[in-house]
């Protein structure tokens, strides 16, 4: 499970944004991990500039968007591979486990449309842009 993570700032509201991707292989103990990981992750600056917060200390929250072309595997030829990204129906699934488990932490939790077309505007203040892989391969 990938999951590609920079803040959002909405007006008076500041969210962890998440583009989850679920690969074939995961479970929900990948799922497991991501949200726990999440959860604790430091990436909010405290009083002094540090990233030292996690979303729950600046009472936050957190954005989740499907986006299964993080699995896209351009090694080889000019068009993406994505035979490592799960069908969609466990990828929804596990979308949807993973989101439950960010909700049961009492952070608010808005989600993307799963599986439709959506137009996501992206302004990466920093930037901060962190990638977090279940597999840990990186």
């Amino acid at each position: 499970m990938l999951a590609l993570i920079w803040l959002l700032e909405t007006g008076n509201q500041t969210l962890d944004t998440v583009l989850l991707a679920v690969g074939s292989d995961d479970s929900a103990s990948d799922a497991d991990y991501l949200a726990d990981k999440l959860i604790g992750l430091r990436i909010f600056e405290d009083d002094n500039g540090k990233m030292n917060l996690a979303v729950a200390d600046i009472r936050g929250g957190v954005l989740v968007v499907s986006q299964f072309t993080l699995y896209g595997d351009v090694r080889r030829g000019k068009r993406p591979s994505f035979d490592a990204a799960a069908p969609p129906q466990p990828a929804r699934e596990l979308y949807e486990y993973f989101v439950e488990r960010m909700r049961a932490t009492g952070l608010v939790c808005e989600t993307g449309r799963f599986q439709e077309t959506m137009q996501v505007e992206l302004v990466n203040d920093g930037p901060v842009t962190i990638l977090l892989d279940s597999a840990k391969t990186f």
